[in-house]
């Protein structure tokens, strides 16, 4: 496997609790997947929290930020039918990621944890046969 990013990032959740009693902001981070997925969440906090994480590394991973037109929205967070975490990206993503490294396949791998204040997201973005 070869590396071309890798990013991660913390977050404190009381940060996350005071801002997802906004709707504005719940609408311009999450996907309405990532919203419909919280009604059955008991612990909200850390389910957006870790999330919010999660993207914050990903944009990290590929060495740009939230720049060249790309929302937080566009990342989207899910999990497998064992629970593991990974992440979707739209075409848009896809492009930019592939035309930075001259790729036309890559890997995300995502590693999530979270305790009572923090939750941390970690994202290796690898270069893919397929």
């Amino acid at each position: 496997m070869e590396v071309i990013g890798n990013g991660v990032d913390i977050v404190e959740n009381s940060r996350i609790k005071k801002l997802i009693k906004n709707t504005k902001f719940i609408k311009r981070i999450y996907s309405t997947h990532e919203i419909k997925k919280s009604k059955y969440i008991k612990n909200k906090v850390n389910f957006f929290a870790k999330r919010f994480a999660a993207k914050e590394a990903f944009v990290k991973s590929i060495g740009s930020g939230f720049r060249s037109g790309i929302n937080f929205s566009d990342i989207i967070i899910l999990n497998n039918k064992l629970g593991k975490p990974y992440i979707r990206v739209n075409n848009k993503i896809k492009s930019i990621i592939c035309k930075k490294n001259k790729l036309k396949n890559f890997k995300v791998f995502l590693s999530l944890s979270d305790e009572v204040k923090h939750s941390i997201a970690y994202v290796i973005l690898s270069r893919s046969k397929k």
